[in-house]
């Protein structure tokens, strides 16, 4: 594989995930769907990158330069950046200028760039700066707010960027994908997980991770995924 890997989960309840990659020979990725976005810094040939990536909606594929080294936070599903609000970043991704290797600016202010010990200090203060809220609404999915559908579709929306059906049409895909990269039978996934049938299965996983069941079992060593979890 031309992509290492590594990732670990925080316990912050704004961090879903912490990652870092090096690309040791530049290749081609398959980024799979995701409900969450991810403030990615990247470093190639000398210069300092730093990036916010928003939800995706459908898998998409990208070269990966060689020698390029990221480091990642994945954000959970309700936190947001008031000043680049989630539905301006669906599909998207916007690069943060003037970043060095050392700092960068975010909403107006200057922040030393993190690693990985110092990731949920760095988040911390974003949100005690007000850089990063989180919507309770969504972490509940609504459970405890007695309101219209509309309304509470209109508030999931502003928070993540999606609308629940998308949330839930993506967590499950992903889901679906993890239980067959480990071994599961097709009809036991589609059983477990609610699909009509085994078609029904094949079209979310091509259209959401990018990959059939049989790939999923057997991986293309060229096109690697980019990193597939379960939230």
């Amino acid at each position: 594989m031309f992509l290492e890997v590594h990732q670990r989960r925080s316990d912050s309840p704004y961090v879903e995930r912490v990652w870092h990659s090096r690309s040791n020979g530049g290749g081609r990725m398959t980024s799979i769907a995701s409900t969450t976005w991810d403030l990615v810094f990247w470093d190639l040939a000398g210069q300092a990158h730093v990036t916010v990536h928003g939800p995706e909606t459908h898998a998409t594929h990208l070269e990966v330069p060689a020698g390029a080294t990221f480091f990642g936070i994945s954000f959970t599903l309700g936190t947001a950046m008031p000043h680049l609000p989630p539905t301006r970043l669906v599909d998207r991704a916007v690069e943060v200028p003037n970043a060095t290797a050392a700092s960068f600016p975010l909403a107006g202010s200057g922040w030393e760039r993190p690693d990985d010990e110092s990731v949920e200090t760095f988040v911390a203060r974003l949100v005690r700066a007000g850089i990063v809220i989180r919507d309770p609404f969504v972490a509940t999915r609504g459970a405890s707010v007695t309101t219209t559908l509309r309304t509470i579709q209109r508030r999931f929306r502003s928070a993540t960027g999606l609308t629940p059906g998308a949330v839930r049409q993506i967590e499950r895909a992903r889901r679906a994908a993890v239980l067959l990269r480990d071994g599961r039978h097709v009809t036991d996934v589609v059983d477990r997980l609610g699909y009509y049938d085994g078609p029904h299965l094949r079209r979310s996983l091509t259209r959401f991770i990018g990959r059939t069941p049989a790939l999923l079992k057997d991986p293309d060593p060229v096109d690697q995924m980019s990193l597939l979890y379960t939230t």
